[in-house]
């Protein structure tokens, strides 16, 4: 099946997500589309491969977090592999524990698995519980908690989502670990194009990628000027190298509003004619569900008068 949110894949969809069970991503997809059978991949590419081979209906992946930033692969994979369209987002808090073995305790804990990411979150409770504690870098927190829950790992304790725990069979040693307790990681639901759009809600996001048709001075402000002369607000610029040698970007925007609107729209066709390529990635509902505060003459009824008026002009009647 191709096109829409989840809940227009059928009675039991087909998820992929960036596994093995017990991450963030798993969690995430348990919110997104709970009535849909979890399929783990390997990685980010493998999950959004997936999608595109119709081996899953979509596939969930992470897009950006608070403290990290942007995902760089899932940006790259949205710009340049085969198209696939967001149809809904989530906002999750990040709330890292640390995970042992039954009957394990934190004094004894001598070496942690954990990915990258949550040693960086975490550096202030290690320095402070586990001073003497080796910590070693893994693929990933649930791969962490799965190879720490294997009978004579090398490894004391794993760090990672409390989920993690549940499916490894692991103990909750401590809960909430991270140095900050507001960090959260926005997660995207994809699907393949060919259905109907989410529809409009009021409290909508857009995102895109544009591809400069050239170098020159003032080209990305001649981009950021189609959102802003149609009052569209802008809640994200990513820029990312082309490849194609340095000083050679293209960029993601995630733009407040639905491409059905006037303002949003003109705002894409503006940069269509402007850029090499434009990739739309979708219109859905924000997580925040925050509304955009719109200025004098930015409104639908706006656009539509002066619609009208142009039409008369170009009819004759003045």
């Amino acid at each position: 099946m191709a096109g829409g949110p989840a809940g227009s894949l059928g009675d039991m969809p087909k998820i992929a997500y960036l596994g093995p069970e017990g991450t963030f991503c798993e969690a995430a997809l348990r919110s997104l589309a709970p009535e849909a059978e979890r399929m783990p991949s390997a990685n980010v590419s493998a999950a959004l491969a997936a999608a595109r081979a119709g081996e899953a209906d979509g596939a969930v992946v992470p897009l950006e977090n608070s403290v990290e930033g942007a995902i760089t692969v899932t940006l790259d994979e949205l710009a340049w592999g085969g198209a696939l369209l967001i149809s809904a987002e989530l906002l999750l808090p990040v709330e890292f524990s640390l995970l042992a073995r039954p009957g394990t305790e934190i004094p004894h804990i001598k070496r942690v698995y954990t990915h990258p990411a949550a040693i960086t979150q975490c550096r202030g409770y290690l320095a402070r519980e586990l001073p003497d504690a080796v910590v070693i870098a893994a693929p990933s927190t649930a791969g962490a908690a799965q190879e720490v829950s294997i009978p004579g790992s090398p490894y004391d304790a794993a760090i990672g989502p409390a989920i993690a725990g549940e499916h490894y069979g692991l103990v909750e040693l401590a809960a909430r670990i991270g140095d900050r307790d507001d960090t959260v990681t926005r997660f995207v639901l994809v699907n393949r194009p060919g259905g109907p759009l989410p529809a409009p809600t009021g409290a909508d996001r857009t995102s895109l990628v544009a591809f400069l048709r050239d170098d020159h001075p003032g080209a990305l402000l001649e981009m950021l000027s189609e959102f802003a002369v149609r009052g569209v607000n802008l809640t994200r610029i990513e820029s990312r190298p082309t490849g194609d040698g340095i000083g050679r970007y293209f960029f993601h925007f995630d733009a407040e509003g639905h491409v059905a609107e006037a303002r949003v729209g003109e705002a894409l066709s503006g940069l269509h004619r402007l850029c090499a390529d434009v990739r739309f990635l979708g219109s859905y509902p924000r997580a925040d569900r925050v509304s955009p505060q719109l200025r004098t003459g930015t409104a639908e009824p706006d656009f539509a008068e002066a619609a009208d008026w142009l039409a008369r002009v170009r009819s004759g009647e003045g």
